[in-house]
């Protein structure tokens, strides 16, 4: 096993996702890749195009910014904390939708096992959502390690 790849969504649980792609990295002598996706902030929002050189518009592509920069630093860490221990690694933070950029990011890097974070939703929830781990499962080709957070 040559490339881990680990996908993060910064909150208060992948600290568990790392902590298990460090024991596999150790075991096997393994790159790790980690990657956190981001979607347009604008398009989440619904803001149509011909508002898009308003002030709400700047704001909400300031706040962006400064939100990318903080992921940025921490992806920074986290594999300087990597590299420290002696593990060979890098941080990838790249805009699309999650699925798709996880499984083409995958493919590119020759990953050999992709780390997921499984959280818990209610019966209603799952239902009537499809979550992305559910829908990586269902896609990918490669192995897959899903985390309960």
């Amino acid at each position: 096993m040559r490339n881990i790849l680990v996908a993060i969504d910064f909150e208060e649980k992948t600290k568990n996702l790392l902590d298990n792609a460090k024991q596999l990295a150790e075991k096997f002598g393994s790159k790790i890749w980690i990657i956190h996706i981001f979607g347009n902030k604008a398009d989440a929002v619904g803001m149509p195009e011909t508002f898009q050189y308003g002030m709400q518009y700047i704001s909400l592509r300031n706040m962006k910014a400064e939100e990318l920069k903080k992921d940025h630093k921490l992806l920074h860490e986290y594999k300087e904390q990597f590299i420290n221990d002696g593990i060979l690694a890098e941080g990838l933070l790249i805009e699309g939708p999650t699925v798709t950029m996880i499984l083409d990011e995958a493919l590119k890097l020759e990953i050999d096992l992709i780390i997921i974070g499984s959280h818990k939703h209610s019966f209603l929830y799952n239902a009537l959502m499809e979550t992305i781990s559910s829908s990586l499962i269902r896609k990918s080709n490669i192995p897959l390690l899903v985390v309960p957070m």
